[in-house]
């Protein structure tokens, strides 16, 4: 809308200012015209009346010698005679007739040929000097028979600063209005707009606030174009589908993951329930009340029992750890030297010890600080337990608000195909164990506002880096 007034503006301004310039033109030659037209018809009358002088080239200064500054000072027009070679005879520029040079007491070549050649016998100029327009027209003077005696010339001369003036008050005039115009285009513009885009925004942010996870408002949009109307229901309706597919895949999910749970402690479960049945069989074959070591032989089969009902226990408890968030205790602690505690209990000469900072503190939960390094370095060893020169260095630093533990070791690494598994539950690559380990310990990092990442290089080696944060 804007660009539109602007064009307009810039437009209307060229045709008015090409119309002032054209009007003034046609004006000033049409006057001109009527002007020569008058001197042309005072010249013949001139002519007709003379009966002392023949009507020659020769006589036509005599002829003319007191009337041409009549007939000028009538028609305010500058009157000049020429015989047919060009050769000035009289004037009526008396003001500047002594410094008239003798190139200007002659026509110009081009303009007799033109004069010769053009089928009106008639030439025409017209030139605009600062707002002074001067035209300037030649044409034959003939007697009463139509023969060629000599050549007219005249030169108006007309002030055009005064119509100049009134064109530049019209456009300052003009461009008021227009001033006025724009401002109303802009603020039409600027509402319009507003408008147009308010209900658009409104979408968006809708749009932009949309999850999966969580209940999405629908838009309540009651005014607004057929468009908008249909965009806002477009996206009503997509709410409903989105809740819909939401339900469906939290369902979905949750079976799954029964369904996965239930895999997996069926299948931990049946480990140690086949020894017990085994050891029960056998038990059962065996027994003899007379034997001298029956009492024996039962220590030794309850020991059994016992040891896989604890392997049991302990499955119950892992799941159980892991199906809950860990307890926190949180408290102000020294990281060097709980890290340091917590590598106490391996006895492992390859496995070394380094830090930056002789006390690093952070508001965390000791147990689970101690958790996390146990289970890092546990799975480190093993990594390490086919290799030749096994070695394993804990580092521990500072980084401005944050405290980094690093776990390095030189074992096999980790497969492309398994890095995007490695924290998720029931995965492992142990022949043993449940696979809960990094899937327990990420919890209780993210539990205490740290992340948990890992580099690791085939046969080189892997390195863990937790970062907490001190406060």
């Amino acid at each position: 809308m804007i660009l539109l007034v602007l064009l307009a503006s810039v437009l209307i301004l060229g045709v008015t200012i090409y119309q002032y310039d054209k009007q003034t033109e046609d004006y000033n030659i049409a006057r001109f015209e009527r002007k020569e037209e008058s001197v042309l018809s005072s010249i013949e009358f001139e002519l007709k009346r003379e009966t002392r002088e023949p009507l020659t080239t020769e006589n036509l200064a005599r002829i003319f010698q007191k009337r041409i500054y009549e007939i000028s000072s009538t028609h305010k027009l500058n009157i000049s005679i020429f015989d047919l070679e060009g050769n000035l005879l009289i004037t009526s520029n008396t003001i500047n007739s002594f410094d008239i040079t003798k190139e200007e007491q002659a026509l110009s070549g081009q303009i007799l040929e033109d004069l010769e050649s053009l089928p009106s016998q008639r030439v025409f100029s017209n030139v605009v000097i600062n707002s002074i327009s001067n035209e300037t027209s030649y044409t034959y003077i003939t007697d009463l028979k139509f023969r060629r005696i000599g050549v007219l010339e005249l030169k108006f001369s007309q002030d055009n600063s005064e119509e100049e003036k009134e064109l530049r008050e019209f456009m300052i005039r003009l461009a008021y209005v227009y001033l006025f115009m724009l401002i109303i285009a802009v603020s039409l513009a600027y509402f319009i707009s507003s408008y147009i885009t308010r209900s658009i925004k409104t979408i968006s942010d809708k749009i932009h606030e949309t999850r999966l996870n969580k209940r999405n408002e629908k838009i309540e949009f009651n005014s607004g174009s057929t468009e908008i109307s249909t965009l806002v229901n477009a996206y009503n309706r997509m709410i409903d589908e989105l809740q819909e597919s939401a339900v469906k895949l939290a369902q979905s999910e949750r079976e799954q993951a029964w369904r996965e749970m239930a895999k997996q402690v069926a299948h931990e479960i049946k480990n140690p329930l086949t020894p017990m049945r085994l050891s029960v069989q056998s038990f059962e074959r065996k027994f003899d009340p007379t034997d001298p070591n029956i009492k024996e032989k039962l220590k030794e089969f309850s020991q059994t029992l016992i040891q896989q009902i604890d392997v049991m226990t302990s499955i119950a408890s892992a799941f159980s750890d892991f199906a809950k968030m860990p307890t926190q205790k949180r408290e102000k602690i020294d990281v060097i030297s709980v890290v340091k505690l917590a590598l106490d209990i391996f006895n492992e000469e390859y496995i070394s010890y380094s830090f930056t900072e002789n006390s690093l503190i952070a508001n965390l939960d000791k147990s689970q600080l101690i958790r996390v390094v146990t289970n890092l370095i546990t799975n480190a060893t093993q990594a390490v337990n086919q290799t030749e020169n096994p070695k394993i260095e804990v580092h521990v630093s500072s980084e401005k608000d944050n405290i980094k533990i690093a776990v390095t070791d030189n074992g096999k690494g980790i497969d492309e195909s398994v890095k995007d598994l490695i924290f998720e539950p029931k995965f492992t690559t142990k022949s043993s164990g449940m696979g809960l380990g990094l899937a327990i310990i990420k919890k209780i990092i993210e539990a205490n506002n740290g992340t948990i990442n890992f580099v690791s290089f085939k046969g080189k080696g892997t390195t863990f880096t937790v970062t907490f944060p001190k406060n």
